[in-house]
Parts: structure tokens; C-alpha cells; sequence
């Protein structure tokens, strides 16, 4: 078969891979550091770029360009609050204690045209709510509370004065009773 003529083509227009890639969601943990804080560890994600062997990672490409845009908000709560991160770890201090909060993550590369400055957002993560129930209860449970402790109290109280009252009179019964 003679090859003498130019199969079809057209042109296409320029594209520069480092400001127009499309990111993928990246993968993140979340865990708390205390009451109030978590942390969230995010996992650069894998290029299909190697250099002398090596596979390279987005943050191997775009070095400081590279951010991570964490947003966050308490379940159950429609206000959410972002956070940049210019590392794969961040502290998000100032959580209300015992409160589920939940977190997803994208790339963010401040230096790209507006259409591809974020990559997808990642999967939403949710911490555990904290299961302290006295946290939970509310002023009118306390006073309920209150009230009954009290109560159980006085019928103590009460009950331990009249049976030694009638102890008391038993004895002096029995004893003025007695023969002399």
C-alpha cells in the first residue's frame, strides 16, 4: 500500500499544559488534634510525568504555586468557611467543641486564568460528633436535674429522722417498761 497522500488533519489551537491542565480531586484525612482543632493531611497527587524514574507529584510541578483550598463547615450548618494552605497540612483552629464539622478540599493555583485556578473538589469528610451527653443538656435539664437530686435528698433526710425518732421512742419504750 503506497503512502503518497496526507491522511486528513486539522490544526489545532496551542495548549500549555501548566496553566491549563484540568486537577483531579486530591485525597485528604482529617483528625483531631484536640477539642477545638483537626488537622487535615492532604496527599499531593501523582502527575503521569516521571523524571529518572521517578513519578512526580503536582507540588514536584508547580512548586509554591501550588495551594490547597480547604473548605469547611459545621454539619447541619449552610455557612461554610475556606481556608488556604500552601502545604499539604493545616491546622483549623476555633472548631465549637463536641460539633461534627465536615471538610473537602481542591487544588488551588492563584497564578492560572480564573477557569483553571481550582481543581475538583474532593469527596466531603465529616468528623464524629462528640458523644458527651452532659454537654448536650440543656439550663431547664440542669434545673431538672437539680430538682430531683434535691428532692431524693429530702426524702432521705426524712425518712432516716423519722426511723430513728421511732427507734428513739422503741427504746424508751422498753425501757420504761422494764421492772426495776
Amino acid at each position: 500500500m503506497d503512502m503518497d497522500y496526507e491522511l486528513p488533519h486539522t490544526q489545532s489551537s496551542r495548549f500549555n499544559p501548566y496553566r491549563e491542565s484540568n486537577i483531579s480531586a486530591v485525597s485528604f484525612t482529617v483528625a483531631p488534634l484536640d477539642d477545638r482543632r483537626v488537622i487535615v493531611n492532604i496527599t499531593d497527587p501523582l502527575t503521569s510525568i516521571y523524571d529518572r524514574g521517578k513519578q512526580l507529584s503536582i507540588r514536584d510541578i508547580f512548586k509554591k504555586d501550588l495551594n490547597y483550598k480547604i473548605r469547611y463547615y459545621k454539619s447541619g450548618s449552610t455557612g461554610k468557611r475556606d481556608e488556604i494552605s500552601n502545604s499539604s497540612m493545616k491546622v483549623i483552629p476555633g472548631l465549637d467543641k463536641g460539633e461534627s464539622y465536615c471538610f473537602m478540599v481542591a487544588t488551588f493555583i492563584k497564578s492560572r486564568p480564573k477557569a483553571t485556578q481550582q481543581g475538583s473538589w474532593s469527596m466531603q469528610q465529616c468528623t464524629e460528633r462528640s458523644q458527651d451527653i452532659l454537654q448536650d443538656l440543656s439550663v431547664g435539664a440542669w434545673v431538672g436535674v437539680g430538682f430531683i437530686m434535691l428532692t431524693v435528698l429530702i426524702v432521705i433526710v426524712t425518712v432516716t429522722v423519722l426511723c430513728c425518732r421511732q427507734r428513739n421512742k422503741t427504746l424508751q419504750m422498753s425501757q420504761s417498761s422494764a421492772p426495776v
